[in-house]
Order: structure tokens, then sequence, then C-alpha cells
């Protein structure tokens, strides 16, 4: 069974939108323009390239990221990495021709298919509202979070608000930086 790893800069209250500087949101760009830059605080990014065997996106975040990213020398293994885009809208043409070969599931009945197959970790950057699905339904295995010293109030959340039972986190890496970002690296108790 291969791990699905969420991998997310969030705000102290739970806030990910918009991290990176989208249009539409009025927090936008919030990771760079209200805390100063420390490289070794974005360790984990390197390292997740490194490990990973496969990419998982939501529609949305699969668009913004396959608009810059494949040009990237920052992100260049990525580029030779297996994608999958979680959408029920998305179709072949809309998928980027620069970037690899790339799958698009329809359910999340076919994520959890996916992660039955052979292979290493699967990793999930971003896309909020797939993120909130898969946690929900207990197909993600590991959080990957940076949390910025922030409050940002409203925005799109990391967990959903959904009325349900207790999951269990183990802490199992955690660092905290100069600029207030903590690592947090949680395995989801079964």
């Amino acid at each position: 069974m291969r791990t699905l790893i969420s991998s997310a800069f969030v705000s102290l209250d739970g806030v990910m939108e918009a991290p990176g500087g989208e249009e539409g949101y009025r927090n936008a760009g919030w990771t760079f323009k209200d805390v100063e830059f420390v490289p070794e605080a974005y360790a984990i990014k390197g390292r997740e390239q490194e490990e990973a065997a496969a990419m998982l996106f939501g529609r949305a975040s699969y668009e913004a990221f396959s608009a810059v990213w494949p040009d990237m020398e920052d992100f260049a293994r990525y580029k030779t990495l297996p994608k999958y885009v979680v959408s029920t809208t998305l179709t072949e043409d809309g998928l980027a021709d620069n970037w690899g070969e790339t799958t698009i599931l329809r359910s999340l009945d076919e994520v959890a298919a996916l992660k039955e197959t052979e292979g290493g970790p699967i990793i999930m950057h971003g896309s909020a509202s797939l993120g909130r699905a898969l946690s929900d339904a207990g197909l993600i295995d590991r959080y990957h979070l940076l949390v910025f010293p922030l409050l940002l109030g409203a925005g799109k959340r990391l967990f959903s608000g959904t009325d349900k039972d207790t999951q269990k986190l183990k802490l199992v890496e955690h660092e905290t930086y100069a600029n207030g970002i903590q690592k947090n690296v949680f395995d989801v108790v079964r």
C-alpha cells in the first residue's frame, strides 16, 4: 500500500488559501510577504521531491502548479513523476503537455485504488478541497505541514468542519525556525 502525504503551508489558524499569491484572496502571498524568508525552513520541500514517486492534485491546484512548475529548475524532479488529478470536470485537453504523464481520477474510490498499487509515496501539494475530502475519507497517511506564525481569519482551511470521530496523529518530526515557522510531520494513527 502506498503512502499518501498531504503537504501544505498553513497559518496557525488553519488557513491554507493562496500562500504563493494566487488572485482572489485578500491575504494572497502570505508565506512570502508576511514572514521573513529562512531557507532551512523549506528544506522539507526538496526532500519531498526526492522521496515522492507520484503526485496527486485537485483540479484547481493542478491548473495552478502545471502553469509554472514545469519550467522551474527548483521543481525539475516533479516533471518526471506520474501525476494524478482528481476532478469530475477536467478533460484530457485541459492537461499540461509539458509536464509528463498525467491521469485523471474521477472519484475518491479511484484514489483509494491508486493507493493499493505498487510504488512509493504519493505527495499532494495544496489541493484544499481534495485534501479535506481525503482526510474525511481516511485516505491521508501523513501530513507535512509548515505552520506560519500568522492568523489569517477567513480562507480555505486545511481540515473540514465535518463532525466526525477523533482522528489521532503521531508527531514524527518537528522543528522551529528563526522566523517562527514550525515544521510538523504527523503520521495518521490507524
